[in-house]
């Protein structure tokens, strides 16, 4: 065995303390003959630290496209040439969708608006759509809104959302190539006051954006300073008309690396497969993965792309004897 994995063992499995940077650089540069006994440490981790349990979630779209801000891999940017328009969803539509979603099994549903921040307009909808899935539904509502105010993060938990979703998408060092409009600092800022608030934090990003493995290293530590509750794992999905849009695919090796690597980094967070895991990894790929240090899933469709049906994602964990974590379990 690898000395990095031996070290691995040790630190993270048995003392439930995860890799320092380097340590996770040395992890995502092992050769494809380690990658059965990285994978089989990581989920030994996962197991141990996270327990045999998935936890699935839904998500929709609240405001779709028309976003003023650059992120260059997002086709809901209103400065691209992208196929995607502005849309509103309506409440009812809103209700039906966490309907939907909670009829999966899922314990989650996240409310998503394709913004820089949420004006006030946005801010009434959500109290609108909480209170109306709330009064419908038995499911634990999330959201995603851009970047928050300290009045608007205040205003949110009060509404009763638990989680509140807005991803670093990638290292410090590299976002200026990916988003020029905002800084990576303001996204920091707007996650301290989601954790100061009481709410749950949960940061992610996307892997594949032309990031050196150096970086992506340097994500995956930053990602753990912050020791959000939950990390959703994203691999990039070249979208028509924006400025990745010819990016290659991640090789499904790589991804895997990647997963077993932000495992190893953070043992007891919640690692959530997003968008992306499709084109990347496949049917067999996602097994690996789950059997690889991811215990979360995101079901059915994403915000501009299609995802894997639902059953098929649930007969997955059926026949890997996963649970799908109750909603009971997430209180």
């Amino acid at each position: 065995m690898p000395e990095i994995l031996d070290r691995a063992r040790a630190r993270v499995l048995d003392d439930g303390a995860g890799l320092a940077e380097a340590d996770i650089l040395e992890v995502l540069r092992l050769p494809d003959e380690d990658l059965p006994e990285l994978l089989q440490l990581a989920h030994d981790v996962r197991m141990k630290w996270c327990g045999p349990e998935v936890e699935v979630e839904g998500i929709v779209s609240l405001k779709t496209g028309g976003c003023p801000e650059d992120c260059h891999f997002c086709s809901q940017s209103g400065l691209f040439a992208s196929p995607v328009r502005a849309v509103w969803l309506d409440i009812p539509s809103l209700v039906e969708a966490a309907k939907q979603t909670a009829a999966t099994g899922a314990s989650e549903f996240c409310i998503v608006a394709a913004v820089r921040g949420p004006d006030q307009r946005l801010m009434d909808q959500m109290r609108a759509g909480v209170k109306a899935i709330k009064e419908a539904v038995d499911i634990q509502v999330a959201a995603s809104l851009g970047m928050l105010s300290q009045g608007q993060v205040d205003e949110l938990a009060e509404m009763g959302v638990h989680r509140y979703n807005h991803n670093l998408e990638t290292c410090r060092s590299y976002f200026p190539n990916v988003v020029t409009t905002h800084s990576w600092e303001e996204r920091w800022d707007t996650l301290t006051m989601v954790r100061e608030s009481g709410m749950e934090v949960c940061c992610g990003g996307i892997l594949g954006m032309g990031e050196t493995l150096e970086q992506r290293a340097e994500f995956a530590a930053q990602l753990a300073e912050l020791d959000p509750h939950e990390v959703p794992l994203n691999f990039l999905s070249p979208r028509p008309g924006t400025p990745f849009g010819d990016r290659p695919v991640v090789e499904g090796r790589d991804a895997l690396r990647a997963i077993a690597a932000f495992r190893l980094a953070m043992p007891r967070t919640i690692l959530r497969y997003a968008g992306g895991r499709e084109i990347t990894l496949g049917d067999l790929g996602t097994r690996d993965g789950l059997l690889g240090g991811i215990n979360a899933m995101i079901v059915g469709n994403y915000l501009t792309t299609l995802g894997r049906p639902a059953t098929a994602d649930l007969e997955l964990l059926k026949d890997l004897k996963m649970p799908v974590k109750s909603l009971s379990a997430t209180f």
